[in-house]
């Protein structure tokens, strides 16, 4: 059966429910770099104000995770197989739940970045968000790729995104490396304990990179296997 014959067994495809949950994922990261930013000012309300919304975010991507799990089809002719796409959302996900995680235990603390850390921290930050909306791109771009029958030039296209995303992960590595490096010297001037929960907010924050480029792998033997 051709594959447009077989879309046409399906209202939707399978990927917008998949589309809306990585939306919400999305939002959710990137409200970390204003969360930030009022922590530096010691704006705890507002940061407080911030985590919410991150939490409400990370709530409905939830939920959305969890319908698509209910009504994801079971039929002969999905397109893609249906467990790989239910582990893609899975991994998903995580990257809001890091979120919540990360703000929760910023305001917990009141943990304040170092002055002289916070410009390269917050650039930290951005480019492990832009990670994040670059695995949200490539979720974007599955429509086009499952009407091309996975091949041609749409397939290059989201092949080269997520080689992108992968060199936007290396960025990560080699920014957070550099922050290990500057809190070392900075470490005799702190609270031990605040040290101890600095080395763990970048090494978080780092893992949301991270993650995003699993959900790139994910998606790369999701289209090995079409």
């Amino acid at each position: 059966m051709a594959m447009n014959n077989i879309l046409g067994l399906f209202a939707e495809s399978p990927f917008k429910p998949l589309q809306k949950h990585s939306q919400k994922v999305t939002e959710s990261c990137e409200l970390l770099v204003p969360f930030f930013e009022q922590t530096f000012e010691q704006n705890w309300e507002e940061a407080e104000n911030y985590r919410h919304k991150i939490g409400r975010l990370e709530h409905r991507a939830d939920l959305l995770k969890r319908e698509i799990r209910l009504k994801l089809p079971r039929g002969l002719f999905m397109p893609v197989d249906r467990s790989d796409l239910l582990e893609l959302v899975t991994q998903l996900d995580k990257l809001a739940n890091f979120s919540k995680d990360i703000a929760g235990r910023v305001i917990g603390r009141q943990l304040l970045i170092p002055q002289e850390l916070q410009p390269a921290f917050l650039h930290f930050v951005a480019r492990s968000i832009d990670a994040a909306k670059q695995a949200h791109k490539v979720i974007s771009e599955m429509d086009e790729l499952l009407e091309t029958g996975f091949r041609g030039r749409e397939l290059t296209f989201v092949n080269d995104m997520i080689v992108k995303l992968d060199a936007i992960e290396d960025d990560t590595d080699q920014l957070q490396r550099v922050l290990r490096k500057e809190l070392l010297g900075l470490e005799s001037q702190l609270n031990p304990i605040d040290v101890m929960f600095l080395y763990k907010i970048i090494e978080w924050v780092g893992v949301l990179a991270d993650q995003a480029q699993r959900v790139g792998s994910r998606i790369e033997l999701m289209i090995a296997k079409s």
